[in-house]
């Protein structure tokens, strides 16, 4: 084994957080912003990329940092992660809290043949030693005009990484040949194995009125993907839309449950 060997408890229903205990010195990386709450003798530190070996690891340089760090960039995340190490003598836990409402999905990479494709603000936290990079899309045409499935993010080891997602999950095997189009933002992750493009909705009429996106995902078998019935990006447009405002820019009624959601989500 390559990563470092944590043990996990999932705590909550929807608005779940992950308890890890590491043994001495073990060590996992979270997203900046993502700790709800450690035991003392754990030390934090921050590094740019994902801590893994010439990505931002001791053997990797100054090269290989930056290198980690831009992959980082490219996909819209924090240039910076967060290692939390156990510095103690006895087992200690550190705790991880779900962005917004949904499901955290542990994974276990050495049953996926050590690949997951994610989206590109899915990955939680994850065992030292699991890559955090980036999967292109192969037409560069339909990525840069679909939205989500342009830049996904691909996890890469044999140790835990947990993702989270909005809503439910809903983990589906594609058999041989088997074809699933999905929302590209309610796509969450798939194993190596799926092929996926990104393909526009045909039909003028339905593209424009139908309500959905311009785009979709396509996913072949055989493999496994793993689905949200929430996606951030419609949760947050639905409390726009039903936030009233008046004509400088504020909110009617701040006092209320959608006046501060609306606060909270960057309204003023």
């Amino acid at each position: 084994m390559n990563n470092h060997e944590i043990d996990y408890k999932l705590y909550g229903d929807d608005m779940q957080f992950v308890e890890i205990e590491l043994d001495p010195k073990e060590t996992v990386v979270a997203e900046a912003g993502s700790l709800m709450m450690m035991e003392d003798g754990i030390s934090m530190e921050t590094i740019f990329g994902d801590g893994s070996s010439g990505s931002g690891g001791s053997s990797g340089g100054l090269m290989g940092k930056l290198m980690g760090a831009g992959k980082r960039m490219l996909t819209g995340e924090s240039l910076f992660m967060t290692t939390f190490t156990n510095t103690g003598s006895g087992k200690k836990h550190v705790y991880f809290a779900s962005p917004y409402p949904g499901k955290i999905i542990p994974m276990d990479l050495s049953q996926y043949r050590g690949k997951i494709i994610c989206q590109k603000d899915a990955f939680l936290a994850a065992a030292k030693g699991v890559t955090i990079g980036i999967e292109f899309q192969r037409k560069l045409g339909a990525g840069f005009f679909g939205g989500e499935g342009f830049i996904m993010q691909k996890l890469e080891g044999d140790g835990l990484a947990f993702v989270h997602a909005g809503g439910t999950i809903h983990r589906k095997s594609l058999q041989q040949g088997e074809v699933l189009r999905v929302d590209t933002g309610c796509l969450v992750a798939m194993t190596a194995d799926v092929d996926y493009n990104i393909e526009m909705v045909k039909g003028v009429k339905t593209a424009l009125f139908g309500g959905e996106g311009l785009f979709f995902a396509t996913l072949r078998g055989p493999g496994t993907v793993w689905i949200q019935s929430l996606p951030f990006s419609r949760l947050a447009s639905k409390v726009f839309a039903a936030a009233p405002q008046t004509p400088g820019g504020g909110s009617k009624g701040e006092g209320s449950i959608a006046g501060g959601l609306f606060n909270m989500l960057g309204g003023k």
